[in-house]
């Protein structure tokens, strides 16, 4: 299999670096010139191109697209036109009729199309899954997920679309439906028309309610998601990678129940090549991506939702 990487900067050059480890590198476009010669020092097999229209030429199967947000319409539309099977980092476009546009042309064109959302391959997420589907810690009833952090101030983007997008994907995933009401807060203190926090709390058709609240004036570091059951709690801590049942839970007389807390799980995965592995087995066997279009289109319309909240301003 021959794959092209288009892009390679921040997050790109991760990108490449995992499809050269997993034997499928091919080409990379990159138009920054100190970029592409940093490439070729890592990766010298890989033909390298200025423009991503010289890369689609080539006898590639599939493209993996790690550029600015604002792009992965426009150059993941000409890649499904030029015939490529196509992976795009998250958010798959900066509007829901773009993210619409490209599902239907990569079905229309028989292409595989998978959106970067990198903590559906996240091995504890889809343990997560897992527990809360065999029933042990009863019936689901709300996820709380905290990603906070004294951290890099983007300009061009608010809070929520820099650290958020990933977890209303793993809301989608870990409750199996769309939300049927929106409530967005936040609060731009370093620049105006830019929120540094956000909160967005989320109910869905089953009764389950979901809460995100993302920061980048935290004095410390929180990366966390707690999945309320009626017969218990799950606490993902994804700083230390680990899966904590707290066997803990209220009962209808108003009395508390504990009976202690057990450790399910601990250890990292490797989710970017988990993701990029998958990406390559959908394109071996035509099959449908976890993260497929629809999945990218169900996020990034929501994220229009939240923005309406916001003022209506989109983040990307």
């Amino acid at each position: 299999m021959r794959i092209g990487a288009i892009g390679a900067g921040r997050w790109g050059r991760n990108v490449v670096a995992t499809l050269d480890g997993l034997g499928v590198l091919a080409a990379v476009a990159e138009p920054d010139e100190a970029l592409r010669a940093a490439v070729h020092a890592r990766h010298p097999g890989a033909e390298l191109f200025a423009h991503h229209l010289d890369l689609l030429e080539r006898p590639l199967d599939a493209v993996a697209i790690a550029t600015p947000a604002a792009t992965h319409f426009r150059i993941a539309r000409d890649a499904l036109l030029a015939g490529k099977d196509v992976f795009v980092e998250k958010p798959m476009t900066v509007s829901a009729a773009e993210a619409a546009e490209l599902t239907r042309l990569a079905a229309g064109l028989g292409r595989v199309l998978m959106v970067g959302h990198l903590l559906l391959y996240q091995p504890a997420v889809q343990f997560l899954r897992q527990f809360l589907e065999g029933g042990e810690a009863g019936e689901l009833y709300a996820l709380h997920q905290v990603r906070r952090n004294l951290g890099t101030i983007r300009q061009q983007e608010n809070a929520l679309f820099s650290l958020g997008v990933h977890d209303l994907a793993v809301f989608a995933h870990l409750v199996g439906e769309a939300p049927c009401g929106v409530q967005a807060v936040g609060q731009c203190v370093t620049a105006p028309g830019r929120e540094d926090e956000v909160a967005v709390h989320l109910r869905y058709p089953g009764g389950v309610q979901a809460h995100l609240t993302v920061s980048w004036l935290w004095p410390y570091k929180e990366r966390r998601l707690v999945a309320l059951a009626t017969r218990g709690a799950l606490v993902y801590d994804e700083l230390a990678q680990t899966v904590t049942l707290h066997r803990a839970y209220g009962l209808p007389d108003g009395s508390v129940r504990d009976e202690g807390q057990e450790l399910l799980m601990q250890g990292a995965g490797e989710p970017l090549r988990l993701e990029l592995q998958h990406f390559t087995e959908c394109v071996r066997t035509r099959g449908t991506p976890r993260s497929d279009g629809a999945q990218g289109l169900a996020v990034v319309g929501l994220m229009e939702q939240i923005s309406a909240q916001l003022g209506g301003r989109v983040k990307v």
